[in-house]
């Protein structure tokens, strides 16, 4: 690929021939009580933390992926994401919504044993969150037609068995609290988006599995691993 081929990531928005052009993908870590259960984490509920993936770990609308190098352990996390419209920074939990142009559903994949690896030796995690294809992404859903989801069955299956099953309301960081919190650390600007964290369910997944991801009310998403 030649420089000047490379183009900026755009989803696109479901009933339009509208793009929205992404800027920087965040996520929340452990925003959902039974997932930092089984991640061996501590329940005590303090300030959500954030990580970034790349722009070019988009897979806009699934189709297949190749299985990444260097890993043994690749995990998928269904998760809601925020697509952001309106800046700014310090935005206040009340204000938030403001901020949101649409949602959509995503797939962080991870290369779960590279990050378990980063963690024991408190080395960041950007080998095991950001590669190629690792943010597989859905069309987003206009706020303007939808609302603003506080309730919605998230769920994920592989090769047909539903391996995530919770609801968007089991989030300990509501939408509004995480980008405010997140807007603390970082000026918002249009075109960022948010993935907000993932139910308990994770696991492994191989070459030749299906996935299929779905929260009601946002739409889906479906990948292959090749």
């Amino acid at each position: 690929m030649d420089l000047f081929d490379i183009e900026q990531k755009k989803l696109p928005v479901n009933g339009s021939l509208l793009e929205f052009p992404v800027n920087r993908v965040y996520c929340v870590g452990r925003n959902y009580t039974d997932h930092v259960i089984e991640m061996g984490g501590d329940v005590v509920h303090e300030s959500p933390f954030y990580f970034i993936k790349s722009t070019d770990t988009l897979f806009i609308n699934g189709g297949d992926v190749n299985y990444p190098s260097m890993t043994d352990n690749l995990h998928y996390e269904i998760e809601l994401v925020v697509a952001i419209h309106k800046g700014g920074k310090n935005i206040q939990p009340e204000n938030a919504l403001e901020h949101v142009f649409g949602y959509a559903v995503g797939i962080d994949l991870t290369r779960r044993d590279l990050q378990s690896e980063a963690k024991k030796l408190g080395r960041p995690w950007d080998t095991g969150k950001t590669f190629n294809q690792a943010a597989p992404i859905s069309p987003l859903q206009l706020a303007a037609d939808i609302g603003h989801p506080v309730n919605g069955k998230i769920r994920l299956m592989v090769n047909n068995s539903i391996r995530q099953d919770g609801d968007i309301n089991e989030m300990i960081w509501s939408v509004p609290e995480s980008i405010s919190k997140l807007s603390a650390f970082f000026e918002l600007v249009p075109g960022d988006i948010l993935f907000t964290g993932t139910p308990s369910g994770v696991g492994k997944i191989v070459s030749g599995d299906n996935v299929k991801g779905k929260i009601d009310g946002i739409g889906d998403i479906e990948i292959n691993i090749i």
